[in-house]
């Protein structure tokens, strides 16, 4: 709960889009925190970017985007897709690790530790269930739910419900639901 205002939607939700999976891959796969962070802020700078982007060369006068990012921009707007994307989704490694990391509780190190003995999907992480720590356990357990997209009629009802308790605690707050239902996706994913 905040009290800033809320972004609108972004005109460049594509790029972001590829530039939060990358940041990911860096992160989970690669241990490269510093090309997370860059590929982060990129995509935090192009989300409130006001208008369509239409050329690498247009994003990298933005503050976060330099040359590389920008070829990226490029390519992604000139074929609709990334190679270097496209390589990451079809390895087994880096699939399965980013698979693995969504488990509430798996981090990256636990991630690429489960796929060296073997592990890569829900049904592998089942049998070695005995060897996750308790938040893994909730995290495998409730997997599923935690995956599931929640209408969009039912995110309208908690948030008249949240913010009713938020008023009734003290009128100076703000409460904002984020995440896809801030941005207006339906169903939403998530909220926070």
């Amino acid at each position: 709960m905040s009290k800033r205002k809320a972004p609108q939607e972004s005109l460049n939700e594509g790029i972001t889009d590829f530039l939060v999976e990358l940041a990911n891959y860096e992160k989970n796969v690669n241990r490269a925190i510093h090309k997370y962070n860059a590929y982060r802020k990129a995509a935090s700078t192009i989300a409130k970017y006001p208008n369509k982007i239409k050329s690498g060369e247009e994003a990298k006068k933005l503050d976060g985007v330099g040359a590389k990012i920008a070829e990226k921009i490029d390519e992604f707007l000139q074929t609709g897709k990334l190679r270097k994307l496209e390589k990451i989704r079809n390895d087994d490694t880096s699939s399965s690790i980013n698979f693995l990391t969504r488990v509430t509780g798996i981090g990256p190190a636990a991630a690429r530790k489960f796929f060296e003995e073997g592990v890569k999907t829900l049904d592998d992480l089942k049998k070695v269930e005995h060897k996750l720590n308790h938040h893994q356990k909730i995290g495998l357990k409730y997997f599923e739910e935690f995956e599931k997209r929640i209408p969009r009629a039912e995110m309208e009802k908690m948030e008249t419900l949240i913010l009713g308790e938020l008023t009734e605690i003290d009128t100076e707050y703000i409460g904002t639901i984020c995440g896809s239902y801030r941005r207006g996706n339906t169903p939403t994913l998530r909220c926070t």
